[in-house]
């Protein structure tokens, strides 16, 4: 079970991250618009240093939902691997089953 502030931490970097989404993807791509001079793609690529360093996606981790666990994460269900066993042999994941042979 992950810290709460490490999860309050990662939901604080989601949050930033949508909310600068359009002002980052704006100034990415004047930084690779060639047509535009150089100072403008300049000036461009400080303003986009200067945004908050955890409003970049890259920052961000996928996370359990249930425990907050980061490794073994599984994008479909959004469990990680200890979880989506659990919920697998309950049932609760349709079209999967645990394996027994």
């Amino acid at each position: 079970m992950a810290k709460k502030s490490v999860k309050n931490r990662n939901k604080n970097r989601n949050d930033l991250v949508s909310r600068f989404r359009s002002k980052r993807d704006d100034l990415r791509n004047a930084v690779s618009n060639i047509t535009l001079s150089d100072k403008e793609r300049w000036d461009a690529m400080l303003k986009l240093q200067k945004l908050p360093r955890d409003s970049s996606p890259s920052r961000r981790r996928n996370r359990c939902k249930l425990c907050g666990r980061p490794r073994a994460y599984n994008r479909l269900t959004g469990l990680c691997r200890l979880h989506m066993r659990s919920a697998t042999i309950s049932g609760m994941v349709p079209g999967m089953r645990k394996a027994s042979w």
